[in-house]
């Protein structure tokens, strides 16, 4: 279920559970809003659209954060004039959660959905690390590798590759053929 409300002088296209920034509103964090300007209500094929605005409905809300806004430089210039003047805004908004809508008949509402709980593996007790012998296991690295740590190491001589015949193959999506004619 969604609907279209107007609040600012803005339209905006709501759901249960959307977060919106609006314009400033005089309300306190944690406080219940109702926003009377519901010009849409809609529930899949179920559409009302109101004559400016739907008859009894209503979009309740929840006020999350009263703020402002990102710092906007404002700078007038007038050439040849030694004219320069620098200005600064910053927009105050509220942050609000949608909990509800409702209209003649309609109503849908959002409720906090409950955290999901995993159930977590107990680590493995001292008697599940133990082998059959009652001694603790114990990871060692192999003897191979700390025997001969060297036998890895190239000695910085390249070696000569199988000479195959150059066969042309197409290039890369999105790269260019190179040119062997030279």
């Amino acid at each position: 279920m969604y609907a279209v409300i107007q609040t600012g002088g803005k339209q905006y296209k709501v759901a249960p559970g959307h977060t919106l920034r609006i314009d400033k509103i005089l309300t306190e964090v944690g406080e219940n809003v109702d926003f009377n300007n519901v010009l849409m209500v809609g529930n899949g094929e179920d559409i009302r659209i109101g004559t400016p605005i739907v008859d009894n409905g209503k979009v309740t809300a929840t006020v999350l954060e009263q703020g402002r806004g990102k710092k906007i430089k404002i700078i007038k210039f007038k050439r040849r004039k030694h004219h320069l003047k620098r200005m600064g805004h910053r927009q105050h908004y509220t942050d609000v959660k949608i909990t509800g809508i409702m209209a003649d008949g309609i109503e849908a509402t959002w409720t906090m959905p409950e955290p999901k709980t995993e159930n977590v593996e107990a680590a493995p007790s001292e008697a599940e690390t133990q082998n059959v012998e009652g001694a603790p296991v114990v990871e060692t690295p192999s003897s191979e590798a700390s025997a001969n740590p060297t036998s890895e190491v190239q000695t910085g001589e390249a070696t000569p590759a199988a000479q195959t015949p150059e066969t042309e193959t197409a290039p890369q999506e999105g790269k260019v053929a190179e040119d062997k004619t030279r």
